[in-house]
């Protein structure tokens, strides 16, 4: 694993710790693993469900950001 850093808005720092103290995550990376985890699904999912052409078409017209 590797570690990464992030600039998150207050409210969320703030939420994520919140789930940490009650114990729904055992950490802040944990909580933010599984979002990342759910999100990743769910976009992985829409461009599965697309036909190869138009999925290549969106690929093809994405900008790369890095």
């Amino acid at each position: 694993m590797q570690i990464i850093t992030i600039n998150l808005p207050e409210k969320y720092l703030d939420a994520i710790q919140t789930l940490n103290d009650l114990g729904v995550y055992p950490s802040r990376s944990e909580a933010i693993r599984n979002a990342l985890s759910d999100f990743l699904s769910d976009e992985i999912k829409m461009y599965e469900e697309l036909d190869d052409e138009r999925f290549k078409t969106l690929v093809r017209n994405t900008p790369t950001q890095r």
